[in-house]
């Protein structure tokens, strides 16, 4: 099976500009002003690309790929948003049956806990081949988007927190001769400093 064009492009990326988040020392974090909105920009890869084949599962485990710091001078709300590039690359071909799986999931944290509404999942593929007879049928599909979701934290205490965005890639397959790629391309997270309405229950 060929490498596709879309993860070639990511890995290259991957491999060109090392990982690294900026987390910010604790003094600088300490000497933050407060703030209303804060943002945290990517251009390369987040997660190279995450490959299953042949029957095999693949899973890059949860990777902190974005954080930043917001300082709240008042008990606030916050209001996060990520958006990032996914794609997901699957190839089956039949005889015999094949399956091939791609999930991209993504998770914001704060000061370590989970905010709701949890663990968002921005693209998902599942792919089963039949084919009845004996001709050969290979089934090849590649997509590259941008996914965004806003993530709400209430009651968020005075001082400075560290805002962490987390993405899992998982690949599995089933098969001979099948395929699964997922990989977190370029990506943006805001966090903006609000008070709802007093008394609201957001979470439903």
């Amino acid at each position: 099976m060929k490498t596709s064009k879309l993860i070639s492009e990511l890995a290259a990326l991957s491999l060109a500009i090392p990982l690294s988040v900026a987390t910010g020392s604790a003094q600088n974090a300490n000497q933050q002003p407060s703030a209303k909105v804060t943002a945290k920009v990517s251009n390369r890869t987040l997660i190279g690309p995450v490959r299953a084949e042949n029957g095999s599962s693949a899973d890059s485990g949860w990777v902190t790929i974005l954080c930043n710091n917001i300082k709240t001078a008042n008990m606030k709300d916050l209001f996060i948003t990520a958006a990032l590039e996914v794609g997901i690359e699957t190839e089956t071909e039949s005889p015999p049956n094949s399956e091939a799986e791609g999930f991209i999931e993504v998770r914001v944290l704060r000061d370590g806990n989970q905010v709701e509404p949890g663990v968002i999942a921005y693209d998902k593929r599942e792919q089963e081949l039949e084919v009845a007879g004996n001709g050969t049928v290979e089934l090849k599909l590649e997509t590259l988007k941008a996914a965004s979701f806003s993530f709400v934290d209430v009651d968020v205490p005075v001082g400075v927190h560290q805002i962490c965005v987390q993405a899992r890639v998982r690949a599995k397959t089933e098969g001979v001769d099948v395929e699964a790629i997922g990989a977190v391309g370029k990506g943006t997270v805001t966090v903006e400093s609000v008070r709802l309405i007093k008394g609201e229950d957001v979470l439903d």
